[in-house]
């Protein structure tokens, strides 16, 4: 098996892994705070980093049908959330290319 590559962060407002403590995205990159996931608030983000995907598949959301790969830590394999590969509806198009973190998977530190 090769070397873990671990991307850090710079910024004051790192969102981390809440298991293994790896930073995952930063607060400049937050477009929402007002998405549902699986375990409860979630916040929508441009970019998200030390994460690896799962499988596409299709999913039916309280905003339409989306194809969306779900989003793991790449170090420790936890699930964080997911990310959006396609919107069907023309008005959620905004949300493609774009990261779902789950309130509860990710914690921020020294804040």
């Amino acid at each position: 098996m090769g070397r873990l590559f671990i991307e850090t962060l710079s910024g004051a407002r790192i969102f981390k892994c809440k298991c293994c403590k790896v930073d995952s995205a930063s607060h400049d990159d937050i477009v929402s705070k007002e998405f549902q996931g699986r375990s409860g608030r979630a916040y929508l983000f441009r970019n998200a980093v030390n994460i690896s995907l799962g499988p596409s598949e299709e999913r039916m959301f309280t905003s339409g049908l989306h194809k969306v790969n779900d989003i793991y830590c790449s170090s420790c394999q936890q699930i964080l959330g997911w990310k959006y590969e396609k919107a069907y509806d023309e008005s959620q198009k905004y949300k493609e290319g774009m990261f779902i973190l789950e309130k509860e998977m990710i914690l921020k530190e020294s804040w």
